[in-house]
């Protein structure tokens, strides 16, 4: 189950989803940045966002998910969020959903990470590198972490100031991101000094964790991968 609040980003009103963990508190907590495919549907009509959030939940992490897309319209054509999406915007709404996650009264405010699949894994890498609070990072198949948007550099740039543990969870049949380009992220994050637990999956390309499009997903895979996320955070975050 979740609840829907909104919090205030720069004096525009952002939608967030709330994940409790069952029972008593401090729970470690989890920002859960959402994917692309939901730019147009919001948070609440996207199966498989919600079912992330309420398997995290239930693996015992209260989490926040923020709608990213507030910026826009929601008629507005994707072609034109993409276009127009700023990560400067983007790191607001993190520090937003963050300081909601931190200021519960059930949540541990010093065991905090930030997870993200698609586009939402490049969300995850630039959050956890804008803000020193976060203790674990998870990136699923994120694309674009090494495209800038506007004049901002790309999040690759920004390796060394990530400041906790990185996973990350590839298909090697995916081309965005392409295992060339998960061998750069690597790559990148060794040379920061960032320590880094990668996974890559044959048979898998992008999206495979998403059972909404049956086209992509991959269930073995999946599960898979689900179990060392759980793992990862659980060991990160609950230390």
């Amino acid at each position: 189950m979740h609840r829907r609040e909104v919090v205030e980003v720069e004096g525009r009103p952002m939608p967030v989803l709330v994940f409790d963990a069952p029972g008593a508190g401090p729970h470690p907590g989890l920002v859960i940045a959402q994917h692309l495919p939901n730019a147009h549907a919001g948070l609440e009509k996207d199966p498989f966002q919600l079912d992330v959030g309420e398997r995290y939940a239930r693996a015992g992490f209260t989490c926040v998910m923020p709608w990213v897309f507030h910026w826009w319209p929601a008629e507005a054509p994707m072609e034109t969020k993409v276009d127009e999406f700023r990560d400067e915007r983007t790191l607001a709404d993190l520090r937003a959903a963050f300081d909601l996650l931190a200021a519960s009264g059930g949540v541990d405010a010093k065991r905090i990470g930030i997870v993200g699949h698609c586009w939402g894994g490049r969300i995850a890498w630039l959050g956890a590198a804008g803000d020193l609070r976060y203790r674990a990072c998870a990136v699923f198949y994120g694309g674009r972490i090494k495209a800038p948007f506007g004049d901002a550099p790309a999040p690759i740039e920004h390796a060394s100031r990530i400041p906790c543990p990185v996973l990350g969870i590839f298909g090697n049949d995916d081309a965005s991101p392409s295992p060339e380009d998960v061998d750069d992220y690597e790559a990148a994050l060794g040379a920061a000094g960032v320590p880094c637990e990668f996974h890559r999956y044959d048979g898998a390309g992008h999206g495979f964790q998403d059972f909404n499009m049956p086209e992509r997903y991959r269930e073995a895979q999946s599960e898979d991968a689900w179990g060392k996320a759980i793992e990862f955070f659980g060991r990160q975050l609950r230390a």
